[in-house]
């Protein structure tokens, strides 16, 4: 009797093994799926986040071509003569004031599409070209005062960093670039604000968003929360923000001449306009 008592618990104890080992395989393997889960999670982030030439985007809102044309009209901008853009003729630089005007962002965001937006195409402007660097000149007239606006376009890419210190230094503004359409550029824009401040600490900052005329075919959720985070990113930077389309024309002239405004202390100033869907300005 003892002994298949006996019997009968080694069974039940033998049972009770097996139920516990299948219990440790299934968890042992659950653990490696979730681990190797969060593994694929953190590589696919980080190629998102460090990608510079494939840019994340967003769903689009199918528009036809119509609802966009004709609602924001280029501005004509700064009512300013523009006699030539730094020829080879040196008559009268003397009397120029030269301002220096930095651009810094990720690459592709239109940095250099939103500087020759500005200083326009006339054959005799002055154009330097380097690896990594865009350098072209505009000048004005100011109440009778010559003006001219050197503008940087330092490289995106991170191999072009060298070039940020020549930028920055005795710059009178620094623009901070991204693109609307490209999370990850908006969230780099801290990085490329404080690098600049390392150079120069009392330049004008602005912040710009790019591609405005991309942006605005945006589902309505996506594009209230760009602006929230960008609006974030401008306070913290104590800069002003701009939406803009160098496509479109959209806020470029105003830009630099607000800028302008602010360095010569004009009588000139700037509207809020915080309405989604419509090119952002904040200050």
């Amino acid at each position: 009797m003892n002994g298949c008592i006996y019997m009968l618990g080694l069974l039940e104890m033998t049972k009770f093994r097996g139920q516990m080992v299948r219990v440790h395989v299934k968890w042992g393997l659950a653990r490696q799926v979730s681990f190797l889960k969060r593994v694929f999670r953190y590589l696919i982030d980080r190629i998102l986040a460090c990608s510079c030439d494939r840019r994340s985007s967003y769903k689009r809102l199918e528009m036809s071509p119509s609802a966009f044309s004709g609602r924001f009209l280029p501005e004509n901008g700064f009512q300013e003569s523009v006699l030539k853009c730094m020829s080879g003729d040196s008559d009268g630089d003397s009397n120029l004031v030269v301002l220096k005007i930095s651009l810094l962002g990720d690459c592709q965001i239109g940095k250099t599409s939103f500087m020759t937006k500005y200083v326009g195409d006339e054959e005799d402007k002055s154009c330097l070209q380097m690896t990594g660097l865009n350098l072209m000149d505009k000048i004005f007239f100011i109440q009778g005062a010559r003006i001219a606006f050197s503008i940087w376009d330092v490289g995106g890419d991170r191999q072009f960093l060298d070039h940020v210190p020549v930028a920055c230094k005795d710059a009178a503004a620094i623009l901070i670039m991204f693109d609307l359409t490209s999370r990850s550029t908006l969230n780099s824009v801290i990085d490329w604000y404080r690098l600049a401040r390392q150079w120069n600490q009392t330049a004008i900052p602005i912040l710009i968003g790019t591609k405005f005329d991309d942006f605005v075919h945006l589902p309505p959720d996506i594009q209230w929360t760009i602006v929230n985070q960008a609006r974030m990113y401008a306070h913290a930077m104590k800069a002003t923000l701009f939406f803009s389309s160098a496509l479109h024309n959209i806020n470029v002239n105003k830009i630099f001449k607000f800028i302008t405004a602010k360095l010569f202390d004009l009588p000139w100033s700037i509207e809020r306009n915080l309405t989604i869907g419509e090119p952002i300005i904040d200050f």
